[in-house]
């Protein structure tokens, strides 16, 4: 194993440390790692994005399950159009996209080129939602959840497109949507979205994945590790202050979305 491959596998651990820690921001490490670190194409990045994430969550949410922290008619009411959105999108979507989208100023824009500024942009909207201050002020635990059907239905197909086409599972989409509309407090939108990123991430990959050709030995491997993380995230945060730990993150996916904007538009080889 080559120093390069050590530096992704580590950086696997720390995708799940994130979402142990934070509920959310492990997908955006993942496509840039399994990109520019392990040089896997962008378009079975977002495949191999979707196995890691949709895992790792997965393996994560049942220690909220546990816990009591998962609002499940929350989760059904967000998931089913999310499902759909998702299906929809790797399924016909991902696949009727061309090679080679357009030519502009000679700089041509190809469906990887694509994905990666889109991805790049979306990092930038989670950045914004990480280091914002909350001003909504304490959470009360007791209160009684109250839902928005249209406004969830709604954020949940947009999420759904968002995880089929780049392999992100939209944690900082599905929380605020959760404590905004659902009402429901921070600890229970975390886990309930866990639990939503985790099914969303399986269906996407299993909806795309039946024409593309896994290395399932590494991605096992590297899936491993990555649940691993979480349960170490878990447990650090007992320690350190999801808060103070979200902005810090924050500003890091603020300065890699603009490192992949850069790499990409001005930097490509």
């Amino acid at each position: 194993m080559n120093s390069t491959e050590v530096l992704g596998f580590s950086a696997s651990i720390l995708i799940g440390i994130s979402l142990g820690l934070i509920g959310g921001g492990g997908s955006i490490l993942t496509l840039p790692v399994l990109v520019y670190v392990m040089g896997i194409n962008p378009v079975l990045s977002t495949a191999y994005s979707l196995f890691v994430v949709g895992t790792t969550s997965l393996a994560g949410s049942f220690n909220f399950m546990r816990k009591g922290l998962v609002n499940y008619k929350a989760a059904l009411m967000f998931a089913i159009p999310s499902f759909v959105a998702v299906f929809l999108t790797r399924k016909y979507f991902v696949p009727m996209v061309p090679d080679s989208l357009f030519i502009l100023g000679g700089f041509e824009v190809t469906k990887n080129v694509a994905i990666m500024l889109f991805f790049a942009l979306v990092m930038l909207a989670a950045s914004y939602s990480m280091i914002k201050e909350d001003k909504s002020g304490p959470q009360e635990v007791s209160r009684r959840p109250k839902f928005n059907y249209p406004l969830i239905a709604l954020e949940g197909g947009a999420v759904g497109m968002l995880t089929g086409v780049v392999g992100a599972g939209g944690g900082f989409l599905i929380i605020p949507a959760l404590v905004l509309l659902a009402k429901l407090p921070m600890k229970m939108a975390v886990g309930t979205s866990l639990l939503v990123i985790a099914a969303n991430s399986l269906i996407g990959f299993a909806s795309g994945f039946s024409n593309t050709t896994i290395d399932w030995t590494f991605l096992i491997e590297f899936t491993s590790l990555s649940i691993s993380g979480i349960f170490l995230g878990s447990f650090l945060s007992r320690f350190i202050s999801g808060e103070k730990l979200k902005k810090s993150f924050g500003w890091f996916v603020l300065v890699m979305g603009i490192y992949i904007i850069s790499k990409e538009i001005f930097f490509k080889s």
